[in-house]
């Protein structure tokens, strides 16, 4: 009997090889590399394409942009707010949504809590538990204060198995918790292995495409915070969702990086509580400290997460280093500290060469977009000269290498949320000053700035 052909995929990338290696040749990842059965070719000989050619089926009609009827796409509240704004206002028929975060941040009790709110208002769901029984579930759900829940769960990892319950039950929404420990039978690979992983999601989403069933995958994460498995999981559903957070700290993040029904990068905040997680109406105050009288080193910005503007408190610490000085940020790139801190030299005489520089983002957020540059930079002055800037003080806006100071998008919307909050002095770029008054900026001092020198005179003044 003539033996199956073996090859070796790697979980981290996918990529294949026609022998074990300890390290994948494509991605660089260790010990990645897992034996799989290689499938036979379709056909053979010369004439192999031409009867590929000739069992295809007849052409389909394609149709014009224009004369296609562009539909909105119904949504259906979870019950979590911070979670249906993450998802773009809800969650939608036949849409499959990833969703990944480190263990123990609250992935299967989020989404435990948002199917009872579900199933109590009327919407048939299913909750798939590969990696834990029934028993543990329930124990879950009473100690959330869900012990009356009507959702239905089953206990399985086999896919044959799985889809042969939603075809029967017919759920609204399902969640499979989670798509690394279901397994089909028509693959020889363990569970968890690329392909695997990479069928079992394809023939899920087919299979809601289908039935019109909202499904829900839970995603592992690799150490480096990636979702694990093959990159092409992230391209087959309609939403991925990042929980984000420090285990020790009670606030969690959802962000959206990939969204085909909404808006990508918006955020939820969720605090975890003995209840399970609660929904945070104003974010902006766990991302500020609170300090009694102003102090040196601190500066706040706000901050676009999606479409809605948070308010966000930069800490800097300036201290003497020594034959090394040390560039450390956490919630900002390091790189372009290294960058804000030689244009800080270059163009407004703030030597900080020879001394330790830290910032840092309260609250653990990340900080990508550059309208941050201007806040940190005053940071950083505020701590080296020991002069704190004065209390309602916010900054924000762009620093470019030659020193000037540019614009940040919906500078009119970041300067509303700043004066509800009852900030007083703002010091923004020149282009995003209001161009007339409006009662929405009432109490706030607005100070516009074309160069870094300006700001930082400015900030001398006030201080």
């Amino acid at each position: 009997m003539s033996r199956s052909k073996t090859t070796y995929a790697c979980n981290e990338c996918g990529a294949a090889s026609v022998r074990w290696l300890g390290k994948c040749p494509s991605c660089g990842a260790w010990n990645s590399l897992v034996e799989t059965v290689a499938q036979a070719p379709a056909g053979g000989g010369k004439n192999r394409l031409g009867a590929a050619f000739a069992a295809l089926a007849p052409a389909s009609d394609a149709q014009a942009l224009a004369s296609i009827e562009a539909q909105d796409v119904a949504r259906t509240p979870t019950g979590q707010a911070e979670l249906d704004r993450a998802l773009g206002g809800g969650i939608v028929a036949g849409g499959v949504v990833l969703m990944g975060g480190d263990p123990g941040i609250g992935k299967s009790t989020l989404l435990l809590q948002a199917l009872d709110a579900l199933q109590r208002a009327g919407v048939p769901s299913l909750y798939v538990t590969g990696e834990e029984s029934g028993a543990q579930v329930a124990l879950r759900a009473r100690r959330l204060g869900l012990a009356g829940s009507q959702v239905a769960v089953l206990a399985e990892i086999q896919l044959e198995k799985i889809v042969a319950t939603l075809a029967a039950r017919q759920p609204a929404v399902a969640v499979i918790d989670s798509i690394q420990t279901i397994y089909s039978d028509q693959l020889t690979s363990a569970p968890g292995s690329v392909a695997q992983v990479r069928e079992c999601a394809a023939h899920l989403t087919r299979w809601a495409k289908a039935q019109g069933c909202a499904i829900v995958l839970v995603g592992h994460v690799t150490k480096d915070g990636q979702l694990a498995g093959p990159r092409v999981l992230e391209h087959m559903v309609d939403t991925v969702l990042y929980f984000e957070g420090d285990t020790h700290s009670s606030f969690r993040l959802i962000r959206a990086i990939k969204n085909r029904f909404g808006a990508v990068n918006e955020i939820g905040v969720f605090a975890m509580t003995e209840k399970g997680l609660k929904g945070v109406s104003n974010p902006s105050a766990i991302f500020l400290s609170q300090h009694a009288d102003p102090v040196p080193g601190s500066c706040v910005l706000v901050t676009l997460e999606g479409t809605r503007p948070l308010l966000v408190e930069v800490q800097a610490l300036v201290d003497s280093g020594g034959p090394s000085p040390r560039r450390l940020s956490v919630g900002l790139e390091r790189d372009r500290l290294a960058m804000l801190l030689a244009v800080l030299h270059r163009h407004a005489g703030v030597a900080t060469g020879d001394q330790d520089v830290f910032v840092n983002a309260v609250g653990g957020v990340r900080i990508s977009e550059p309208a941050a540059d201007l806040a940190v930079m005053l940071a950083i002055t505020s701590s080296l000269r020991g002069k704190a800037l004065p209390k309602g003080f916010l900054a924000f806006g762009e620093v470019g290498l030659a020193g000037e100071v540019r614009p940040a998008p919906r500078g009119q919307e970041r300067l509303k949320e700043a004066a509800k909050l009852g900030f007083c002095v703002a010091v923004v770029p020149k282009a995003n000053a209001p161009k007339r008054k409006d009662k929405a900026f009432e109490g706030l001092t607005i100070h516009a700035v074309e160069r870094v020198e300006e700001a930082m005179a400015l900030a001398r003044q006030l201080a």
